[in-house]
């Protein structure tokens, strides 16, 4: 089984073999798809007139803080327009894909996390609220499993629960992950705008996990979080993650085969 983690936007930049390629693998291969959409979400808000606020970790990484309003705003454009957006597309295509949320079925749960450590403007630490984002703690991957067995592709979309049962935002690359590590899934390959991970002004073709952790701090914002959902795969016992280009010809057959791609192995 493969999980298949695409972006919201990366599904107009797919390269035109894309598709066919999708439903070539899907014959050797059972297939999940996990989605993004952040710019998406962005877009619709600032339509609906909710500005959008970004945060930054000490970490560096830059992430969206989610109050209320934007929760459900994240959950409608997530779960309902980019979500079906995709099945449609897969099922014009012949491939037979159902869309649901990381809610369905309870798989996604999270812990709402209740204070986030940030970096202000002035550049000082400072501990706001943490609104409806959330940190994956378990997946329950009967449904997903269900729904393969049944011969359907599922697309999910990343919204968890919170122990109160609200809708949080996780990240998509982190619910790849995870769903990946809850499935038992032999591969997790996130497709993205570039080839892989560049270090050093060239594409790093391998890595173990070790090598991953520590190469993690030199890393820029957008790849990290990519790279540290490698790590997370890996160690829920994922044999193998890729990081590799839509944009490619064949883009899965090429990721599947570790061409002009990075792979991150346990050992």
């Amino acid at each position: 089984m493969i999980v298949i983690k695409i972006g919201g936007s990366v599904v107009d930049g797919l390269h035109t073999s894309a598709l066919s390629d999708i439903k070539f693998i899907a014959e050797e291969y059972q297939l999940v798809f996990v989605h993004g959409g952040g710019k998406e979400v962005t877009s619709t808000a600032t339509k609906l007139g909710k500005e959008q606020k970004f945060i930054m970790s000490p970490g560096g990484v830059r992430s969206r803080y989610t109050d209320k309003e934007t929760a459900e705003i994240y959950t409608m454009v997530m779960s309902g327009k980019l979500n079906k957006s995709i099945v449609q597309m897969l099922l014009r295509n012949g491939i037979n894909a159902v869309g649901i949320a990381g809610i369905d079925g309870g798989i996604l749960k999270a812990e709402r996390k209740k204070k986030l450590l940030i970096i202000n403007e002035k550049g000082r630490k400072m501990v706001i609220e943490g609104g409806y984002t959330g940190k994956i703690t378990s997946v329950d991957a009967t449904l997903i499993s269900n729904l393969v067995r049944s011969g359907y592709v599922p697309v999910i979309s990343p919204i968890a629960l919170s122990e109160d049962f609200d809708f949080l935002n996780v990240d998509g690359d982190r619910a790849a992950a995870y769903v990946a590590g809850g499935i038992k899934a032999e591969k997790v390959i996130f497709v993205t705008d570039v080839n892989g991970l560049m270090l050093n002004g060239k594409l790093v073709s391998s890595m173990t996990l070790d090598e991953a952790k520590s190469a993690l701090p030199k890393i820029g914002s957008g790849m990290d979080k990519k790279v540290l959902a490698c790590i997370e795969a890996i160690e829920m016992g994922v044999k193998e993650a890729v990081i590799a280009s839509g944009q490619t010809e064949n883009p899965l057959s090429t990721a599947i085969t570790h061409r002009n791609c990075t792979v991150i192995v346990p050992h």
